[in-house]
């Protein structure tokens, strides 16, 4: 039996998965096509005048020096006017080609204003692109030539009107100061009578040009010929071949902005001239262009443009910046030439170089207008200025001297002498009517000098004068700032020099003040006067007072710093070099140069409502802001003291000592001291106590042991006398001051024996008091010693005590009773002392009275060690 099978259904895929490979060849094909399209470049045609210089395939079209373009055709055009040259130009370049867009051929080219497409020698002439604005466009016309405004290139634009082009042409170059700034990048005619020149300023240079900056034409050679020489002038060699333009610069205008318009002049003196102004005459045929304007012999302006007018004649003239203040409202002005008469010719070059016009000044504000008369007009005034000048010295002038105004004579000298009191020279001076105008009541005279050497690093320049200055000596007119002109009978000054003059007139706005000190050291006129290390005046002399034993320095503040002068302000003398030195570290300070060559003062002020003593000079900083008295002291010779010993009271630091000097009779020492200004009025009595604490080494031990390192010092007390006083005579020993209430009283013995100063007196082995003091009695039969009983143990002490000597040992031998030996403590052993003791109890009735005297026992009684009062302190 045959076995059927049951036939297996299996269900038929809806996708699969071999069609995924070419739906990814169709969406790659797709992308790829997409690609192609879109990479493939747009194409345009490029219209040139001729084809030279392009190859198919190989001419490049570049922006930036980036290739953006291949040329791949090039065609003869319909009219066979140039050649049409088609390029495919990268697909990424697409917003650069639309109508405003400019393409030129570059290639190398010489001119003298440079080298442009150098680098084509080596890649060849390639097509470049300026990129513009508008619709997109495929048809283009080639620039003649390259723009000079390239892609990148930032700058100011300016417009420069000129009625002539001259031998400006596009790429002449811009000047200023004759450094290449710009170039012409074009011109056109604005009108009938005007040509607009276009010029590109570079970025850097932008800022200098202003809005009332002046243009001027410097092409080519400018040649000023006349019978004084001959004058050539050029700018470079570029502006001879290519012409150019320069430009003046103020620095406190405004800057100009883009497309900002100027006017081109023809020259500089037009450019830069001073001021301008119109004549007007009915008929000028000798006056030409350029034609001088003159005074007393001086060309002070020319003529610069002759036109036709409804009156007649306009003449634009100019007078120069130097003499523009010569025009005024009153001025006259008249032709004159060559003058032939029987007696001679007068002015014989003006039949060469033509008549001049004649000028003399008036007054008033100067004017727009002027009629140019035939003839010189009769004189405005005839009253001349009469003046009188002084001078400290005679600067060479005499009688018949020139008075000159900008090297015009003005008027003259008429006379010189002495002044009744010997002390200057004095002038009678006289200034013609027509200058009168120029002497204000502040104005000064200057001596010329015949020949003046200027000799620096750079070369030596001489200069001389004429004749006249050499044998007679001339005064210049230095105008002054004032309103008010000068009358007759003024009197100004006449100075040597410009230098003697600026130092007359500063010396004149300085605030004078006179400061004192024992020693003007380096100071001397001319020394600097400092605030904060900058100068603010100078010495202007220093004095010795023999009457006072001091120094007057005269000193000199600038007015500007008068409010620095209060009842705060302090002096003090600069040091070269300052050095503090502390643990904290080193502290070093350098005065300014000139104050360290010269010596110098500094001034300051003192905080708060202080009052400074003004007319001192200190010697530091510190001495002045602490406002220190000095004082001086004097010292037997044998003492030992150094300049900046201290001045203390119990031990705190009052003063200083400045300065210690031999006196002339090599017997004492004289010292200058100073007293800190917190202190000096407690120190500065008449009866005031002055003496030296110096290192004394002795068996008792060393007093004073610091003074082995820093050095002797001086122990002050304060005195009770209400006179005041600045000497004082130190002493040797510090005498005894009773600051705490101690007992003093007085002890007496046939001999001092080892009784000294600082010797201790002991109750019952402890120190209560001592000797301060000792001198022989009045009839030189013994010795008093003065003493003190320390406050706190006047109670043990009274009318029944009994002292004697400690000192030493004491030895006594017997013959019977052997030897006994007594002795004291080491240190009465050593140093001396002495020994009290009281029989009765302190009353009122027995306490020691000040000027008591005891006499001094040499030996101890045995029943005086016994005696033993209940002693009651006292109730302070």
């Amino acid at each position: 039996m045959t076995q059927v099978q049951t036939p297996k259904i299996v269900k038929k895929k809806l996708f699969s998965p071999i069609w995924l490979l070419p739906i990814i060849a169709l969406a790659l094909g797709a992308w790829l096509g997409v690609k192609s399209i879109r990479e493939s470049g747009i194409e345009v045609t490029i219209h040139f005048p001729s084809a030279t210089g392009m190859d198919i395939g190989k001419t490049l079209v570049k922006y930036q020096g980036l290739t953006v373009g291949k040329v791949v055709d090039m065609s003869i055009d319909d009219d066979l006017q140039g050649v049409n040259v088609d390029v495919i130009m990268d697909y990424r370049a697409a917003p650069f080609v639309n109508e405003g867009t400019k393409f030129w051929l570059v290639k190398p080219k010489a001119t003298i204003t440079g080298i442009e497409g150098l680098d084509t020698l080596f890649s060849g002439n390639y097509i470049s692109i300026l990129p513009g604005k508008g619709g997109s466009r495929s048809f283009f016309e080639a620039e003649t030539t390259a723009p000079v405004i390239t892609p990148g290139v930032k700058g100011l634009t300016v417009h420069i009107t000129s009625d002539k082009l001259g031998s400006l042409d596009v790429g002449s170059p811009v000047f200023y100061r004759q450094i290449p700034v710009g170039q012409v990048i074009g011109y056109h005619l604005a009108n009938a009578e005007q040509i607009l020149v276009t010029a590109f300023i570079q970025e850097q240079y932008a800022e200098l040009v202003k809005v009332d900056s002046q243009f001027w034409n410097v092409s080519g050679i400018s040649i000023d010929a006349s019978l004084s020489g001959v004058k050539v002038s050029s700018e470079s060699l570029a502006s001879i071949l290519a012409g150019g333009i320069s430009f003046s610069s103020n620095t406190l205008s405004d800057p100009a902005e883009n497309k900002h318009e100027f006017t081109l002049y023809d020259s500089q003196d037009d450019a830069l001239g001073g001021l301008k102004f119109k004549l007007v005459a009915s008929g000028v045929e000798a006056v030409s262009q350029n034609t001088a304007i003159v005074y007393r012999g001086i060309q002070i302006g020319q003529i610069t443009h002759k036109s036709l007018s409804d009156d007649g004649v306009t003449l634009s003239a100019i007078i120069d910046n130097t003499y523009k203040e010569l025009l005024t409202e009153s001025a006259d002005f008249w032709l004159e030439g060559a003058d032939i008469s029987l007696s001679g010719i007068k002015h014989p070059e003006r039949l060469i170089t033509g008549s001049v016009i004649n000028f003399i000044p008036g007054t008033g504000p100067a004017k727009q207008q002027y009629t140019l008369l035939t003839e010189a007009p009769d004189p405005k005034n005839s009253s001349k200025l009469l003046i009188t000048l002084h001078s400290d010295t005679n600067p060479g002038v005499s009688a018949g001297a020139e008075i000159r105004y900008k090297q015009i004579k003005i008027g003259h000298v008429l006379s010189s002498k002495l002044n009744s009191t010997f002390t200057q020279v004095e002038y009678q001076a006289e200034i013609d009517a027509d200058f009168a105008s120029l002497v204000s009541g502040n104005s000064h005279f200057l001596a010329e000098s015949a020949l003046t050497i200027d000799a620096n690093l750079d070369g030596v320049k001489v200069s001389t004068r004429d004749l006249t200055t050499l044998t007679s000596g001339a005064l210049s007119l230095v105008r002054g700032t004032n309103k008010a002109l000068a009358k007759s009978g003024d009197s100004l000054y006449v100075f040597a020099s410009a230098k003697d003059a600026t130092s007359f007139f500063n010396n004149q706005n300085l605030v004078k003040k006179r400061l004192y000190n024992q020693d003007a050291a380096d100071l001397s006129a001319g020394s600097p006067i400092y605030y904060k290390k900058m100068q603010i005046g100078q010495v202007t002399a220093v004095e010795w007072q023999a009457k006072n034993n001091n120094f007057a320095i005269d000193i000199a503040i600038e007015r500007g710093f008068k409010s620095l002068l209060t009842e705060q302000t302090v002096f003090w003398r600069n040091s070269a070099l300052s050095i503090n030195a502390s643990l904290s570290g080193i502290e070093v300070e350098v005065a300014p140069l000139m104050g360290a060559l010269k010596g110098g003062i500094s001034l300051g002020l003192l905080d708060g409502n202080q009052i400074a003593n003004g007319t001192s000079l200190y010697e530091s900083r510190f001495l002045a802001l602490s406002q220190a008295q000095s004082i001086t002291l004097t010292f037997p010779a044998t003492v030992k003291l150094a300049s900046k010993a201290a001045i203390r009271y119990l031990g705190h630091k009052v003063g200083e000592v400045e300065s210690v000097t031999l006196a002339d009779n090599l017997k004492q020492l004289d010292v200058t001291a100073y007293l800190y200004g917190e202190y000096a009025t407690n120190f500065n009595q008449k009866d005031a106590s002055y003496s030296v604490v110096d290192a004394d080494i002795s068996l008792a031990g060393i007093k004073a042991p610091e003074t082995m390192i820093t050095g002797p010092y001086i122990e002050v007390f304060p005195g009770q006398s209400s006179i005041k006083a600045t000497a004082f005579t130190g002493q040797i020993d510090t005498p005894f001051h009773n600051l705490n209430g101690a007992l003093t009283f007085s002890l007496s013995d046939s001999n001092l024996g080892s009784v000294k100063h600082g010797t201790a007196i002991f109750f019952r082995g402890v120190k209560i008091g001592q000797v301060d003091s000792y001198s022989l009695s009045a009839q030189g039969t013994g010795v008093v010693m003065q003493v003190h009983i320390k406050n706190q143990y006047q109670h043990l002490v009274n009318q029944t005590s009994v002292f004697w000597d400690l000192s030493g040992v004491k030895v006594d031998v017997g013959l019977f009773s052997g030897a006994q030996i007594e002795t004291g403590s080491l240190e009465t052993i050593l140093a001396g002392g002495i020994g009290v003791a009281t029989q009765e109890t302190t009353t009122a009735a027995n306490v020691i009275r000040k000027h008591q005297t005891f006499t001094l026992k040499s030996d101890v009684d045995s029943k005086w060690l016994s005696w033993s009062p209940v002693q009651t302190p006292r109730a302070d």
